[in-house]
């Protein structure tokens, strides 16, 4: 049996337009589906987000993160100031896969990762990474 893989999210919102419009152009998502009953479904692809309309009063309880595998951090950094919002800030070196994390326009957490999501790996893994060439050439004869 191949393993279970995460194909759907979803995201309660008190302006569902507003967050798909967010995802569309930040991200380069694509709506996939409106919902009659005002639910509007966006995809990457691979992973399928459903932006559902609060129906309560105040801050719907929405989730507490989701994470991005990006090739461009800066790109997305970006993208996200075009939108109004503050650019991602860097997560603790002692988490395993997200460099930085930032917020949307409903304030849902979300975590960016160049590194992905498939490999444990630090903040302090990826700076001995990034010195070990460095280092290497430092070591080796001229």
């Amino acid at each position: 049996m191949s393993k279970p893989k995460i194909k759907h999210l979803a995201i309660v919102t008190l302006d569902p337009e507003k967050l798909a419009k967010f995802y569309v152009d930040v991200f380069d998502m694509e709506i996939l589906h409106r919902g009659g009953n005002g639910g509007i479904f966006v995809t990457d692809g691979y992973l399928t987000v459903a932006l559902l309309q609060s129906h309560a009063d105040g801050k719907p309880a929405g989730l507490n993160h989701f994470g991005f595998h990006v090739e461009d951090a800066e790109e997305i950094a970006g993208r996200l100031k075009s939108f109004g919002l503050a650019e991602p800030v860097k997560r603790p070196d002692d988490r395993p896969y997200a460099e930085t994390r930032a917020t949307d326009p409903d304030g849902n957490n979300f975590d960016l990762s160049v590194h992905g999501f498939q490999e444990v790996e630090s903040g302090a893994d990826r700076a001995e990474k990034g010195k070990a060439p460095e280092k290497e050439l430092a070591d080796s004869p001229s």
